[in-house]
């Protein structure tokens, strides 16, 4: 695999959400992705750096171009110090909520990329990484 692109940014209060938003897009659009699917990665994006602000005061995100078997995709890799998460499985299932919400953050955010990878560690923090490729589903 082959990162062609990368950048990173902080992401430490709700007015860094917008310009966060518009940096996913424009690697998406840079890469020739359908509306339909800068749409699944903006949206699965907002919903985790959402969760970042709101249960780890924020972090930091990685942004990369990558390419791998003649296919372009853009991951992002969600790096925060908070809490962590204390039960994976119990946080993946839908309906599932620790805040006053609906509970789709997680494995909504899962079903609308192609790969998902969540590692935390009680007291240390969490990291997510996505990648939603150019001609996904």
């Amino acid at each position: 695999m082959m990162i062609l692109t990368k950048d990173t940014m902080q992401i430490v209060r709700e007015q860094d959400v917008v310009p966060f938003r518009n940096r996913v897009k424009e690697f998406a659009t840079k890469i020739g992705m359908s509306l339909v699917n800068q749409t699944k990665l903006i949206t699965a994006a907002s919903e985790l750096v959402r969760n970042m602000l709101k249960y780890a005061n924020g972090g930091k995100i990685l942004l990369e171009i990558i390419s791998k078997n003649a296919q372009t995709g853009v991951r992002l890799t969600f790096i925060d110090e908070g809490p962590g998460i204390t039960d994976i499985k119990q946080a993946m299932q839908d309906g599932f909520s620790t805040g006053k919400s609906l509970g789709l953050g997680l494995p909504g955010a899962k079903r609308l990329v192609n790969e998902f990878d969540l590692k935390s560690k009680p007291g240390e923090g969490t990291t997510v990484t996505v990648t939603h490729w150019k001609n996904g589903r």
